[in-house]
């Protein structure tokens, strides 16, 4: 039966019993590329353990500040308070009533306080704006007697108005508050305002210090996972003795991953080089020497498979990192299914959003297309037709363009799923047939994660292997 071939057949449909192919296709990517829980950075958990200790160390001093100043302070306002009401008081009931007149007017000028009678229509706003006003109100009390009034305004006058008696007439005396300020204002607020932000400031300054090295370290991290040794060397000289001996001490590992690396690959290409040399001569001489056709063609075969599995060690092993562009998938996709199309064991199913562009390399996007579809052919057969039925599919979302090519074959069980990807490891229906390496998604792993991207195998719903892969997506804009 011919391979169904369509770039733009974006009507097509195929599902997961009742999934949709874009949502089938986009969730076990996401899933296997993201974390499923984020924390707090190291960063902002310092700044806020040490902000934390800070604010608790400012509102402990602030209530040591009230026990010590401000309650003592009111006490001592209240004794100057009633001290001059008393003072007032004994001049105004021992002075005869010409130089009465003559005491209030001067008692006003100099002292700037002012006695007037309190009328019974007086209206007044008690004083006791916070605890330590009302403090006062309570110990002025206590000393001139349970008549004695305290308002912060009389008559809409504002003012400091205590009001007593003199031989049983009612009397205000009116005073400047400032002069009897127990809080000594608000500018003790405008300092602790200032305070905790100097304090705040100097945690994130402090938790900036402690991250920093700690975060160059995690990059560093990053890059020799990428493969990037050069770009992952910190500095040996910093100030601190025990970032220095970390500094150290990784800059000498990832010198001898390096190394390893390097001899890893040049040891796989020599023997690569090695074993391709007497391989030329074995497939020359086969030609030459074996009379049977038939034989000298299974020959051949061999020789030719032991040609390609040493190619995918090459491949395997190559430590350099791809040279990204941008990329029509469809292209490559058409590309990649064109070989596939008179051949009767396989049935081809494309559902590509249109002008779709990838940031990758176009070969390596290539061979990974072909790898997972050659695959899926030999594995992914039907038990009942034989045939091969191979779907693709592929979506846009957000910043990444979410790839899916699945088979409807046996599947793989769940417990060999995460070893598939790993160097040398078949699963089960492989090794039936086992006639490569076991690096063929192995490679296809690899690559993609040099480009950038993420590749995870999952089962799907309705049967079948399903390949998923997520690289970045280039807008057209």
């Amino acid at each position: 039966m011919r391979a169904q071939l369509s770039a733009n057949q974006t009507s097509t449909q195929f599902q997961d019993n009742q999934d949709s192919a874009p949502a089938a296709l986009a969730d076990p990517v996401v899933d296997a590329a993201s974390p499923t829980r984020r924390g707090l950075s190291l960063f902002w958990r310092t700044f806020f353990l040490l902000a934390l200790l800070l604010l608790g160390s400012i509102v402990a001093w602030l209530q040591t500040l009230r026990s010590l100043e401000f309650e003592p302070r009111a006490i001592q306002t209240a004794q100057q308070l009633a001290s001059q009401v008393n003072l007032s008081r004994a001049a105004l009931i021992h002075a005869d009533a010409i130089a009465r007149t003559s005491l209030l007017k001067t008692m006003s000028d100099q002292e700037g306080v002012h006695i007037v009678p309190r009328e019974p229509g007086d209206q007044f706003v008690p004083f006791g704006a916070d605890a330590i006003d009302r403090q006062v109100t309570r110990e002025l009390t206590n000393r001139l007697g349970k008549r004695t009034v305290v308002a912060s305004s009389v008559n809409s006058k504002p003012g400091l108005w205590i009001g007593f008696d003199i031989s049983g007439d009612d009397y205000w005396l009116l005073t400047d508050p400032q002069r009897f300020n127990p809080g000594g204002g608000k500018t003790w607020v405008i300092w602790l305002v200032v305070a905790a932000a100097l304090s705040l400031a100097g945690a994130a300054l402090i938790a900036r210090l402690i991250n920093r090295p700690l975060k160059e370290l995690s990059f560093a991290a990053s890059r020799v996972k990428e493969g990037d040794f050069d770009a992952s060397r910190l500095d040996e000289n910093v100030q601190t003795g025990e970032i220095r001996e970390v500094n150290i001490g990784f800059n000498r590992m990832a010198q001898r991953l390096a190394k390893v690396e390097q001899d890893r690959a040049v040891m796989l290409a020599g023997i690569s080089h090695d074993l391709r040399t007497p391989l030329a001569r074995l497939r020359l001489e086969t030609e030459m020497s074996v009379s049977d056709l038939d034989a000298r063609a299974h020959m051949a075969a061999d020789i030719a498979q032991l040609d390609a599995i040493i190619g995918k060690f090459l491949d395997y092993a190559r430590p350099e990192k791809e040279k990204l562009t941008p990329v029509v998938l469809s292209d490559v996709v058409e590309a990649c299914t064109y070989s596939y199309q008179n051949q009767p064991d396989v049935q081809i199913k494309i559902q590509l959003e249109d002008n779709l562009l990838v940031l990758a390399d176009e070969v390596e996007l290539g061979r990974i297309v072909s790898n997972l579809l050659e695959n899926a052919r030999r594995y992914g057969k039907s038990a009942d037709s034989g045939i091969a039925s191979i779907q693709i599919a592929a979506i846009a979302r957000d910043k990444w363009v979410l790839m899916k090519i699945r088979d409807h074959g046996i599947g793989v069980a769940a417990e060999q799923l995460s070893n598939l990807t790993q160097p040398f490891y078949r699963g089960e229906a492989a090794r039936t047939a086992a006639n490569g390496a076991g690096l063929g998604l192995a490679i296809v792993e690899k690559t993609v994660q040099r480009m950038g991207g993420a590749f995870s195998l999952t089962n799907a719903t309705s049967g079948g292997l399903s390949a998923n892969i997520r690289l970045p997506r280039v807008t057209s804009d």
